[in-house]
């Protein structure tokens, strides 16, 4: 990918911020999180700590902020980045009706110009974990925790962007791209539905990204659609996310 992505995805969000508004009101609502697309319970994927207190979290590509929310209720001290300005404006009015305290930053996951070694937590849902280059974010993660510290990240399970059609149609069963040499797709100029640059990888190619960057994987999740969805979500049939993984979950610690 040789195009300015940064700057593409930082204008897709800032003009589907209005969109996000109600989804994200929503979920600050929410006591229990829930998970990707399609609202998975936290009590079966358990992304979150159940105690975070007294420990440094960061939420990289927050948008409305409402995981960095969940945090803070746990007892983190919060920081949240987005790249996005007027997805963080929604953010800072959210927390500030829920009487939650969080250091917003407007910028780029990949290159934070935060202290290095000063997280014990870092997530991401969507956000960095797809709209940022791997190699990138991820080492930037890495710099960012304390050795021990956990990383955790949601995003396109593989399988589900080999069989998006290249007109941006919801996805079927036929495979639409090479799974070889993998690294995302450019939604930019798509029949349907056009939006920005995201990034995947292989499986194999991820586990050699987290052992090259100094990263052990503790947990590995693939994630489904309930029994109870229905229609389609970003392009994602639900009877399709019920057959195949739609989302992936990788829990990650800094050994090195």
């Amino acid at each position: 990918m040789t195009r300015d992505y940064v700057s593409v995805n930082r204008d897709v969000w800032d003009a589907d911020a209005a969109n996000w508004v109600a989804v994200g009101e929503r979920l600050w609502r929410t006591e229990t999180p829930e998970w990707g697309n399609w609202g998975n319970p936290d009590n079966a994927l358990q992304l979150l700590p159940l105690d975070l207190t007294n420990k440094d979290a960061i939420e990289l590509g927050c948008g409305t902020a409402y995981v960095s929310g969940w945090m803070a209720r746990r007892g983190a001290r919060v920081t949240a980045i987005d790249v996005s300005p007027l997805q963080l404006v929604t953010a800072a009015r959210l927390a500030k009706e829920h009487a939650v305290e969080i250091t917003f930053m407007e910028g780029n996951a990949e290159e934070t110009g935060l202290l290095g070694a000063s997280f014990d937590f870092a997530i991401s849902e969507y956000g960095a974990a797809i709209w940022c280059a791997p190699d990138k974010w991820l080492r930037e993660a890495w710099r960012l925790l304390r050795p021990g510290g956990q990383l955790v990240f949601l995003g396109n399970h593989p399988l589900s962007l080999l069989c998006s059609p290249l007109d941006g149609s919801p996805c079927d069963s036929t495979l639409h791209r090479p799974y070889r040499d993998m690294w995302g797709a450019d939604w930019t100029e798509v029949e349907f539905d056009p939006s920005g640059v995201c990034f995947n990888l292989t499986i194999s190619d991820w586990m050699e990204l987290f052992a090259t960057i100094g990263f052990t994987v503790s947990r590995y999740q693939e994630v489904f659609a309930p029994e109870w969805a229905q229609g389609v979500r970003a392009a994602i049939p639900a009877e399709w996310a019920k057959t195949y993984p739609v989302e992936q979950v990788w829990h990650l610690v800094k050994t090195v």
